[in-house]
C-alpha cells in the first residue's frame, strides 16, 4: 500500500513538471524523452527496493535513491510553484466571476515565462544533485582546528589528531579516489588517527575489496577506533542470531587485521616521558539509536583530572551523557550525522543543512564548559551516493596547552 500511495505521489508531480514543459516548448519528443526518463528511474527504484533477495544500502540501491532524488526533489518545486500559479489562477478567475457576473470568464492560461522560472529554479537541484554522485561524493576537505587546554600535559602541547568516520565502504565504487582520501590523511603526519565508526553499510564482508588499502593508514601512535550503528549489522535480516553475532566478530576482526586498536568500552593510554593522555572508546549511543555503550566501563581507573579523548560514534552521546559526566572528557570526537551530505557551507560564516533540525550538533567543533566536541562529517556516504555543499571531511585537531590566544 505504502509503494501504492508514493506512486500516486511520484505521478501528481510528474503531471505537473510535464505541464511545465508542454508550456515552455513545443517539441513533442522532448516530453518522450522526459516521460522516459521519469518512468525508467521510478521502476529502477521500484525494482531495487522490492527484490527479495537484495538486502541494505547496496550500491546499486543508492544509485537508485540517488537517480530518483535528482528527478523528485526539482519536481517537487515545479509542483509547488506551478500550484501556487494554479491557486493564484483560480483566485483571479472568481473575482472576476464575482465582478462580473454576467460574463463568461474562463480559467486564465498558464503563463509561460512563471514556468520558465520555475524550471530554471528547478534545474538547480538537479544539477547539484547530479554533480554530487559523480564528483562531490569524493571532493575530500581537510579542516583543522587548534583548541586550547590549560590542563593539557605539558608533554602533549602540539600534539595532533587525525580523525575520519563513517567510511561506509559498502558504498565505494572508485578505487582510484578512495587512495587519494587515504593518502590525504597520510599526508597529514599526525601523532594519532581516529576513527569514529559506520565502517561499514551492513555487513564485514563490505571490506573485503578495501582492507589491504585502508590498512596503509599509520601514525607514531596508532590508529584508535570505535564501532557506530551500521557496524552491529542492524540494518538487515539475518537468517539466525548466531549469524548476525558471526558478522559482528568478523568486523572486530577487520579493524585488527587493518592494525588498528579497537577500544570496547576500554580506554588505552599514550605516555610521553612522566605525561600521559588517554584515549577513551565507547560502543554506539546514540539518542534514538543503538544504546550499548557503557561510559563509566569505559573510563574505569581513570580519574577526573587526566587528560582524557573520548571516540563516541553518535555526537548525542556527548550532549545526552559525556558532557555531564563527573569525570571530565576534555574532548569528544563523534561523527554519524554526514551533515546529511548536503547543505551550504561558507567556512567561518554560515552553515546549513537539514541535519540541524535532527542533531544540535551536527558538523565542526562545540565547545561548552571547556569541554569540547568535534563532528566529522564523515569520509564516505550513505543511501544518497554523493555530497553536495557538506563534503567528506577529513579532520586535524592539534591540542595546545594554554589559553587561547585573544
Amino acid at each position: 500500500m505504502r509503494w501504492i500511495i508514493f506512486v500516486i505521489i511520484y505521478v501528481i508531480l510528474d503531471i505537473y513538471a510535464y505541464q511545465a514543459f508542454k508550456t515552455v516548448t513545443r517539441h513533442s519528443w522532448i516530453y518522450f524523452i522526459y516521460l522516459a526518463l521519469s518512468l525508467g528511474v521510478l521502476g529502477y527504484l521500484l525494482y531495487q527496493f522490492n527484490v527479495p533477495e537484495k538486502q541494505g544500502l547496496t550500491g546499486a540501491r543508492s544509485y537508485a535513491i540517488g537517480f530518483f532524488l535528482a528527478f523528485f526533489v526539482p519536481k517537487l518545486i515545479l509542483f509547488v510553484l506551478l500550484f501556487g500559479e494554479d491557486l493564484v489562477r483560480l483566485v483571479v478567475s472568481g473575482f472576476q466571476k464575482l465582478a462580473h457576473s454576467n460574463a463568461d470568464y474562463s480559467l486564465p492560461s498558464r503563463r509561460k515565462f512563471v514556468s520558465q522560472i520555475a524550471m530554471g529554479i528547478a534545474a538547480i537541484p538537479f544539477a547539484s544533485l547530479l554533480y554530487g554522485m559523480y564528483q562531490g561524493r569524493y571532493n575530500y576537505k581537510v579542516l583543522k582546528y587548534v583548541l586550547h587546554f590549560d590542563d593539557l600535559p605539558e608533554a602533549f602541547d602540539g600534539y595532533r589528531i587525525t580523525q575520519i568516520s563513517d567510511i561506509h565502504s559498502g558504498s565505494f565504487d572508485n578505487p582510484e579516489k578512495i587512495r587519494y582520501g587515504i593518502d590525504l590523511i597520510n599526508e597529514q603526519k599526525s601523532d594519532a588517527v581516529m576513527f569514529t565508526g559506520d565502517l561499514v553499510n551492513n555487513t564485514a564482508s563490505e571490506m573485503d575489496p578495501w582492507k589491504e588499502v585502508f590498512s596503509t593508514i599509520s601514525a607514531p601512535d596508532g590508529v584508535f577506533s570505535v564501532l557506530g550503528n551500521h557496524d552491529y549489522g542492524d540494518y538487515v535480516n539475518w537468517e539466525s542470531a548466531t549469524a548476525k553475532k558471526a558478522n559482528l566478530e568478523a568486523l572486530k576482526g577487520v579493524h585488527r587485521e587493518m592494525g588498528w586498536n579497537l577500544l570496547l568500552d576500554e580506554h588505552k593510554k599514550i605516555t610521553r616521558g612522566s605525561d600521559a593522555i588517554a584515549i577513551v572508546g565507547v560502543e554506539n549511543w546514540g539518542a534514538g539509536f543503538k544504546q550499548v555503550g557503557d561510559l563509566s566501563k569505559a573510563a574505569r581507573e581513570l580519574s577526573k583530572e587526566e587528560f582524557k579523548i573520548l571516540l563516541s560514534h553518535d555526537p548525542s552521546h556527548w550532549q545526552e551523557k559525556v558532557k555531564k559526566d563527573q569525570k571530565k572528557f576534555h574532548l569528544t570526537l563523534s561523527g554519524h550525522t554526514h551533515g546529511m551530505q548536503f547543505g551550504i557551507e561558507i567556512p567561518g560564516w554560515f552553515k546549513w543543512s537539514p541535519a540541524q533540525y535532527r542533531y544540535e550538533h551536527w558538523a565542526g567543533i562545540y565547545n561548552e564548559a571547556g569541554r569540547f566536541l568535534n563532528v566529522n562529517r564523515g569520509f564516505g556516504f550513505l543511501a544518497y551516493p554523493g555530497r553536495v555543499g557538506i563534503w567528506p571531511e577529513v579532520s586535524v585537531i592539534e591540542l595546545r596547552k594554554g589559553p587561547k590566544p585573544a
